[in-house]
């Protein structure tokens, strides 16, 4: 009787999940099902450029299907997880239960709004391709409507745009934010007074880009404030009702445009898990990537909370760390299987990076530190190869080449939904 093949189920089919399936496709003695609630895998360090007009979204997303379309023993099923039998070894999702014999977690994370509710309602967060696309409709929105406001007050609230959180992506949502409203519509407006336009980035500790040096962050925020954006240190927001911004301290901001990047959590779909997990509500993971308490099942990428040593704060929520998780879970899924000792993650560091608009970034890698078009250059290049398919790196990489001749923007269009 010819053996059964061991079912792998990956739910969650974004970088560190679809990397993980990558490196088990093709192998003897294992059938994997990606489970996801969309048919793409996003590319979300490039989010901010759809939501400038930058880029489109199918520049930044790749079919699933077509990562194992000369593979067999990779499916993909569509659909939400609602829950997990752990004692049955099933996924339960909206379309049928699905048997696994090994399972991973790699379902990313969501904004995290600190419990405040008004904020969660009425800002925008930055973490689905719908996401961009709001924010995309409402910066273009706001300057037409700006365009056609006689009452001052309402026009000036049309007008201030504000990001909250100084990481890479507030950092790079404001610079860009900048570089579309001043470079590329502003000659569109003939009767606007641009001198109103308000750019705020809001962040609460004492710098911006923590995982940079002090240097660069100083740096950043003086290129920032060059492009004409209001960087405010040590400034925590404590409400807003779509037109009013409340600080910390009382004062207030009137805006019809706050961009929430101040923090994620895990999807909220971990939590039907039952496994430990940290503040983030990722799920702590042993150090083969297996979760506590269940040795067949895994969880990695977002999902995930590891650290390398007791105490250490857990691994930042970026790509290379998704990436790296996944092929190493899929290693050790397949020693398992043949009996063989897991493997101990370990993760080397890559540096960090941000850009801040067109020829201006920062970069820290080791005892390397770069700024301006070095900086920008790497990173353009590190963005692009990281993308999946042929047609998004040429696509890309064109748009790029026009949008620094000639602060192109071919994205410019309200698209209803």
């Amino acid at each position: 009787m010819e053996k059964k093949n061991a079912e792998i189920v990956i739910v969650g089919a974004g970088i560190g999940g679809v990397r993980a399936a990558q490196e088990l496709a093709g192998k003897k003695g294992v059938h994997v099902t990606l489970i996801d609630r969309n048919n793409y895998q996003l590319f979300p360090p490039l989010l901010y450029q759809v939501s400038t007009a930058t880029l489109a979204t199918g520049e930044i997303a790749y079919p699933v299907r077509d990562f194992f379309r000369h593979v067999d023993n990779v499916d993909f099923r569509l659909g939400d997880v609602t829950g997990f039998d752990t004692e049955n070894k099933v996924v339960q999702t909206n379309h049928g239960d699905v048997a696994y014999d090994e399972l991973v977690i790699a379902t990313g994370s969501t904004t995290n709004f600190f419990g405040n509710a008004n904020v969660a309602k009425h800002a925008f967060p930055m973490k689905t391709m719908q996401e961009a696309l709001d924010i995309r409709n409402q910066l273009i929105s706001c300057l037409e409507l700006a365009d056609q406001e006689q009452d001052p007050a309402r026009r000036k609230e049309l007008l201030t745009f504000v990001c909250v959180g100084g990481g890479p992506t507030g950092v790079e949502e404001a610079g860009a934010i900048s570089e579309l409203i001043y470079k590329s519509m502003r000659s569109g407006y003939h009767h606007l007074d641009f001198s109103e336009v308000d750019i705020k980035l809001l962040e609460g500790t004492p710098r911006l880009l923590a995982m940079m040096p002090e240097k660069l962050s100083a740096e950043t925020a003086d290129l920032l404030r060059k492009k004409k954006v209001d960087v405010r240190l040590e400034t925590m927001v404590t409400d807003y009702d779509g037109h009013t911004l409340t600080l910390k301290g009382g004062e207030t901001i009137q805006t019809a445009t706050v961009i929430w990047a101040a923090g994620v959590k895990a999807s909220p779909v971990t939590a039907a898990l039952g496994a430990d997990y940290d503040r983030g509500g990722r799920i702590i993971v042993n150090k083969d990537l297996t979760v506590k308490g269940l040795p067949h099942v895994y969880a990695i990428g977002d999902s995930a909370s590891f650290t390398e040593q007791p105490g250490a704060r857990p691994l930042a929520t970026v790509a290379p760390v998704a990436m790296k998780e996944g092929i190493t879970c899929a290693q050790n899924i397949l020693a398992r299987l043949a009996g063989r000792d897991a493997e101990i993650f370990h993760y080397k560091d890559m540096g960090a990076m941000a850009t801040i608009g067109r020829s201006s970034a920062v970069l820290s890698v080791g005892k390397i530190q770069a700024k301006g078009f070095l900086a920008w250059s790497a990173w353009l290049w590190v963005h692009l190869i990281r993308l999946a398919g042929t047609y998004a790196n040429v696509s890309v990489a064109l748009k790029w080449v026009l949008n620094y001749f000639n602060n192109a923007r071919l994205g410019r269009i309200i698209v209803e939904h």
